[in-house]
């Protein structure tokens, strides 16, 4: 099933294809047209293309020096900030592959994922709480080196200014080494040269990356066991990228500025943000993390022109007082994703604001996107809308993957195109679950349930799989699980979603507990369990019980709980 026989409303054909290119060629393209147009707008400084792709030549060239080769983890511990462009193409160029990490993980989980990706040298912030938690990985794994950016650095001058004179709590105290040592500042990791040689055609003792190469593990985890990597090569992001750009029905995509308050280590923002802004040539106006007020005033200073968000950030903008006395007349569409959008919030966003709303869907393993509702023109509410050009769907049966399902009936969303990931990092045995094959072509197994109407829109109708999306993040119930399970009053346990006004769904832990527990209580055993994982993973309620529902063979069962208790 594809979308080659339905309605399709997006601007661009669905059968269209794209160049096959590198993210290093995505930015120099950008460059080679107009390496004075403006790329990230920062809290008040703006950095021109040739700026940001003068810093990721010199960070690759000091990278190469140091000894990263091709194929070498380079991992990325930060929130919204200049360098991580910077840094995100300049390990590429160096033929590293790029590792994000989440802020909101814990240090056990972090150092997990260093180790099991192998990860050399990590990239981070002198802010405090960062700064900590890196310093603690750096201890805890087999991590080489840590590069520290300086925020100061990277404000307008006065800014900068003040918060050394005035604000100096809120830097870090790095102890920064030379040259082989473990701390390393990140302006002295820049190479010596200027972009104004690369645009004169002067070589560089750079490695030949390919769009066959990888790029980026990004880490994504299962309904059991830990996070895995998926593997997303050069040729899955451009592709991705450029199918995002295609749909914006728009004239002239270099003048789009793009509301950055999706985290740019999300595989969302990284797609429909970050790697979208550079095959457009558009600007982004960035904040470090999401603040209902700060994003007022940057969409009202930088009269931002799109804003893909998840429906946590809708919400809140819903529930701000200023909203009423912000000028958004800039914004043509707002995209959400990561999670369902609730109808109410949907219907209360676009009357209040007169702003276009719509819907997409994707996923890790799919470099990001997968589909969304036309910019323009015909759009259905509560669907994820039409694929993007080039992919393709199957709807698979839902017992039995192997066959399709009945016509009619809903399947499990299957999606072939060429931002599907090649797999997981260092664990071929999951490809058998992951992909099922059909004629000569592959498909990634999503388990989320759908339906496509005549039109070609497709809706999600359920989810096979167990993982909660928290306000567009991805909590596994086994990883909380295996936490709470350590505490020795828990004898059994387990986590499932449940609906929340706010973020969508939040876990919550339904325990029984072992005979001698004594007095302890929900409230006792929630403030332990949140103190030991990450602040999207952490439950509104731990639920004591006498017994928890088991299937016919004695196993614990969720989906016997979920359906109780929902």
């Amino acid at each position: 099933m594809s979308v080659n026989t339905p309605p399709y409303h997006h601007p661009t054909p669905w059968d269209t294809s794209f160049p096959l290119m590198t993210l290093p060629e995505l930015l120099e393209n950008a460059v080679r047209k107009n390496p004075d147009a403006p790329f990230l707008h920062f809290l008040g400084r703006t950095y021109t293309y040739g700026q940001i792709h003068q810093d990721a030549l010199e960070f690759a060239l000091g990278l190469v020096e140091m000894g990263i080769k091709p194929g070498d983890r380079v991992g990325l511990l930060l929130p919204n900030v200049p360098i991580y462009a910077s840094t995100y193409y300049g390990a590429m160029m160096a033929g590293a592959v790029v590792v994000n990490f989440s802020p909101l993980y814990s240090v056990e989980e972090l150092a997990w994922q260093v180790e099991d990706s192998g990860t050399r040298l990590l990239v981070t912030l002198d802010v405090p709480e960062l700064y900590s938690t890196a310093a603690q990985v750096l201890e805890a794994s087999p991590l080489e080196t840590l590069v520290v950016g300086s925020l100061a650095e990277m404000l307008p001058w006065y800014k900068g200014l003040a918060l050394k004179l005035l604000k100096r709590s809120q830097i870090a105290d790095v102890p920064y080494g030379g040259e082989g040592e473990p701390i390393r500042m990140w302006s002295d990791m820049l190479a010596d040269c200027h972009w104004t040689w690369w645009l004169e055609g002067r070589t560089f003792p750079l490695p030949k990356v390919t769009h066959e190469d990888l790029a980026l593990l990004q880490y994504t985890g299962g309904t059991t066991g830990r996070p895995k990597g998926a593997m997303l090569g050069h040729s899955q992001l451009t592709q991705n990228a450029q199918q995002v750009a295609s749909i914006n029905p728009f004239e002239d995509p270099s003048k789009e500025v793009f509301m950055g308050a999706l985290p740019f280590f999300h595989v969302f923002a990284n797609t429909a943000l970050l790697n979208h802004a550079v095959a457009a040539g558009a600007s982004i106006a960035m904040v470090p993390r999401f603040d209902a007020a700060q994003v007022l005033k940057t969409i009202q200073k930088y009269r931002t022109t799109g804003f893909p968000g998840v429906p946590t950030m809708f919400q809140a903008l819903l529930d701000h007082p200023d909203l009423a006395k912000t000028d958004l007349s800039s914004l043509k569409v707002c995209i959400s994703g990561g999670a369902p959008m609730p109808a109410p919030v949907h219907e209360k966003f676009e009357a209040v604001t007169g702003v276009r709303l719509v819907e997409g869907y994707g996923l890790t393993e799919s470099s990001g996107v997968v589909s969304v509702n036309p910019y323009a023109g015909t759009r259905k509410r509560g669907t994820i809308g039409q694929l993007v050009p080039g992919t393709e769907i199957v709807l698979l049966d839902k017992e039995d993957p192997t066959r399709l399902a009945p016509e009619g009936e809903p399947g499990e969303l299957a999606i072939h195109g060429p931002q599907v990931m090649r797999g997981y990092w260092n664990r071929p045995e999951t490809d058998a679950d992951v992909f099922v094959t059909r004629g000569n072509k592959k498909y990634l197994r999503t388990g989320d349930v759908a339906v496509m109407d005549e039109d070609g829109f497709l809706s999600i109708v359920d989810r096979i799989k167990d993982m909660i999306a928290v306000g567009g993040f991805k909590v596994f119930p086994s990883v909380v699980e295996e936490v709470i399970l350590k505490h020795a009053a828990v004898k059994e346990a387990l986590v499932i979603g449940v609906p929340e006004e706010y973020r969508g769904e939040v876990p919550r832990a339904y325990v029984t507990l072992n005979e001698g527990s004594g007095t302890v209580d929900g409230d006792t055993l929630k403030a332990w369990l949140n103190e030991r994982i990450g602040k999207h993973e952490r439950v509104d309620q731990v639920v004591i019980r006498e017994s928890l529902p088991r299937t016919i063979i004695g196993k614990l069962d969720r989906k016997a709980l979920r359906a109780e208790v929902l």
